[in-house]
């Protein structure tokens, strides 16, 4: 196993965990934006008013984005299970 392989190898497992994580953080970041707007403009500064929103928009953003979360992480693996033989010599 050489260093560039394992390079390689965490490059690529970054890459993965940020593509899965980025909808679920764009989703969180656009619904805390319009509450923040929203909080501005009524002057109603509730916690619970900016927290349960991002909380249920991740939530729905999950169900919707999961098939295709599962499918790049079941790949990735697959991979690398596959990969097994060559990464160990």
């Amino acid at each position: 196993m050489t260093p560039e392989f394992v390079c390689s190898l965490g490059s690529e497992a970054i890459k993965v965990a940020l593509m899965l994580a980025l909808p679920l953080l764009g989703v969180g970041l656009i619904v805390g934006l319009c509450v923040a707007v929203l909080q501005a403009t009524t002057q109603v500064q509730e916690m619970t008013l900016s927290f349960v929103p991002k909380i249920v928009s991740v939530l729905l953003a999950l169900l919707a984005a999961m098939p295709w979360m599962l499918g790049k992480i079941t790949h990735f693996a697959t991979q690398l299970i596959m990969n097994i033989p060559q990464i160990i010599r």
